[in-house]
């Protein structure tokens, strides 16, 4: 009779269990696409849009990524000329 008792305990136990684990899976689904459809912008892009707004210290942000075009710019010309160097 005890042993009955124990194994009907384990055996709700582990129902309860699933059946907790099935539903924070599938709270954690429902979360997915939105977060995924929140962030379709690149931080590039972000920061263009924030750099062409009006607000205060968006042209620091305009100014930094045309530093950083041009900086990529030297760094892509001066890796160009030591591979035809090295060739």
């Amino acid at each position: 009779m005890e042993s009955e008792r124990i194994h009907e305990q384990g055996r709700t136990m582990r129902t309860v269990a699933v059946l907790l684990s099935l539903a924070l899976v599938a709270c954690a689904r429902s979360d997915a696409p939105r977060m995924q459809n929140a962030d379709t912008l690149t931080q590039r892009q972000r920061d263009s849009v924030v750099g062409a707004s009006k607000l205060p210290g968006a042209q620091g942000i305009s100014k930094a990524q045309k530093a950083q075009d041009a900086e990529n710019a030297r760094t892509a010309k001066a890796d160009s000329m030591a591979r035809a160097d090295s060739i």
